[in-house]
């Protein structure tokens, strides 16, 4: 078995989440007591939320690439970001550890191909459905990808930021979430990427017409699928 090595904290809700992913799922596939082999780097979400809001992504780069580095140093085999927005800098992450590191949009498009789909909606952070990296490489598959508009990015950003990371589960943001899918479905989408690993905390398929794709959950699992082959 592979060691996984977890740069978390961003939010600790939905690292939390991660760790019991993974860890169920190998007691599942080795029976007994089994468990995975983990590390952890975990980051004050505080500094991190800062950066981003400053737009010094070049500071909060550095910072991953150490994350990164340190889990190598440990022992890690396999890296996995434990957060969509902060795949900004994968590729640097990846490069600066030298530790094969697994891309949580990749596991999002190879499911969403899977399921036959080839239009999808992105749903997370306002820097993940903003800027370019999470939607080129989501199209980097063949997918076509579409955002929602200005006021609901507004509105999904601040439920993240001001709800979700604190583990807050809001019935209005729910409510308002299931309304913004609506209208993404009925501008075309087949499917929607959670593209934020708190939005399944959130966001259940019973709130959607068309399916979810719930990156938290398929990153943890491919991670296992990767750290036992």
């Amino acid at each position: 078995m592979k060691t996984i090595g977890l740069i978390g904290g961003m939010s600790w809700e939905s690292t939390a989440v991660y760790y019991s992913l993974i860890n169920r799922e190998v007691q599942k596939r080795l029976g007994g007591v089994h468990s995975a082999r983990i590390v952890m780097v975990s980051v004050d979400f505080a500094d991190m939320e800062e950066l981003q809001r400053a737009g010094r992504w070049d500071e909060a780069t550095k910072l991953m690439v150490n994350a990164g580095r340190t889990l190598a140093n440990t022992g890690a085999e396999l890296l996995l970001i434990c957060t969509n927005t902060m795949h900004r800098m994968a590729d640097e992450v990846e490069q600066g550890a030298g530790v094969p590191l697994l891309h949580i949009c990749d596991c999002a498009a190879r499911q969403a191909k899977a399921e036959g789909i080839s239009r999808v909606a992105l749903l997370g952070t306002a820097y993940t459905m903003e800027q370019s990296f999470y939607k080129d490489r989501l199209r980097s598959h063949g997918l076509d990808v579409m955002v929602p508009d200005e006021v609901d990015r507004a509105v999904v950003h601040r439920v993240i930021y001001e709800e979700l990371v604190c583990g807050k589960i809001e019935q209005a943001s729910r409510k308002s979430c299931r309304e913004i899918i609506a209208r993404l479905a009925a501008r075309g989408a087949e499917g929607v990427v959670l593209g934020c690993t708190e939005l399944p905390l959130l966001v259940k398929p019973e709130d959607s017409a068309i399916p979810l794709f719930d990156t938290t959950e398929l990153h943890a699992l491919a991670a296992v699928d990767l750290a036992l082959s």
